[in-house]
């Protein structure tokens, strides 16, 4: 990394592969060789590979046409409309698996770090990425922490652009998916499945998040980076 470029750069993006947690255990990931290199029969060889997936796959955006009919696609964000200003609410010290943010959890954020500012994306981290790689329980049935509608609905009133977390969801099957509907309803971003949330500081950070460009798409995996500012002479 050229040191005169302003900002560490922080991947907060899961690898895929074939043993990653999803929705329903039946999206995984498949990555094959479809031409090897002994396949080739000239001077030139390469690799072909192929994948295979759903779009609600490891780190992943969902459009607004996710949850809501006429609502905006993943093709229809422009690349300045995915870089936002970065907050960081940790709630990993008091989460369990039914945990869910409250109001009164980013009230006690802004008390300490004043009113999240407009157009940020909000990320919760509960601690949850932990179990990445024990995929059972980072499924769980269906249970795990989220975020509760009267927080989702605090947030959007501050006008923030985008959620994420760093579960499966924001929603518990079992709340239903208020979440969803509020934010996509409001032509919102929602980021599941966040990885190194506590490599980013809880104010001053940036994030871009850059879906596969699909046509006509709902959703997407994301190459989610945050960008910290360095200091001087660093």
């Amino acid at each position: 990394m050229n040191k005169k470029f302003p900002y560490k750069l922080i991947d907060l993006t899961h690898a895929l592969d074939s043993a990653i947690p999803t929705w329903n255990g039946g999206c995984g990931f498949n990555h094959d060789v479809h031409i090897d290199y002994s396949d080739c029969q000239d001077e030139y060889k390469f690799r072909v590979m192929k994948v295979k997936m759903h779009a609600a796959i490891g780190t992943h955006m969902d459009a607004p046409s996710h949850c809501i009919a006429g609502g905006r696609f993943i093709h229809d964000f422009d690349v300045n409309d995915l870089i936002m200003p970065c907050v960081v609410i940790d709630v990993s010290d008091q989460c369990h698996e039914s945990y869910s943010l409250s109001a009164k959890d980013v009230a006690d954020f802004e008390s300490k770090y004043g009113k999240i500012a407009v157009g940020s994306c909000v990320m919760v981290t509960t601690g949850w990425s932990n179990f990445w790689h024990t995929p059972s329980k980072y499924h769980n049935n269906h249970v795990f922490p989220s975020v509760s509608s009267e927080a989702a609905s605090l947030l959007l009133e501050r006008g923030v652009g985008a959620i994420g977390i760093d579960t499966l969801s924001p929603d518990r099957p079992e709340d239903g998916f208020k979440v969803h509907k509020l934010f996509l309803g409001a032509d919102k971003i929602i980021i599941e499945n966040v990885a190194n949330l506590d490599s980013i500081p809880p104010t001053g950070s940036f994030v871009m998040i850059l879906p596969i460009k699909i046509k006509d798409g709902t959703e997407a995996p994301v190459r989610l980076i945050g960008l910290i500012e360095r200091e001087v002479g660093l």
